[in-house]
């Protein structure tokens, strides 16, 4: 059976529940890390890495990273960490599990 995704979420919004700005913090945040892809994919910086993708949630720009970041570049990891708290951002932890696959019997 597939593993469980790790994240955590990282949203535009203060503890004390002011906007973050820029408003293109997300992009920005994604764009920098675009390098860290996984092994024999190719890095190019017209996409984001799969590991730190921007997104709304609930409305609020956000951030998702993947736990996977951790392995491949600890520093990478370490960074947007330091991002969030550094800026004082609110974060969710989050566990993605995939969808039971169907049989071919439909059940």
């Amino acid at each position: 059976m597939a593993e469980s995704v790790k994240q955590f979420i990282i949203q535009g919004i203060t503890s004390s529940g002011s906007k973050f700005r820029p408003s293109d913090w997300a992009e920005r945040l994604a764009g920098v890390m675009s390098p860290f892809r996984p092994k024999g994919s190719v890095a190019s910086p017209y996409t984001y890495s799969p590991y730190v993708v921007p997104t709304f949630v609930d409305g609020v720009k956000s951030v998702m990273v993947d736990e996977r970041l951790r392995a491949l570049e600890p520093l990478a990891w370490q960074f947007v960490h330091d991002f969030a708290r550094d800026n004082d951002l609110r974060t969710i932890e989050a566990c993605l599990i995939p969808e039971k696959p169907v049989k071919p019997d439909g059940t």
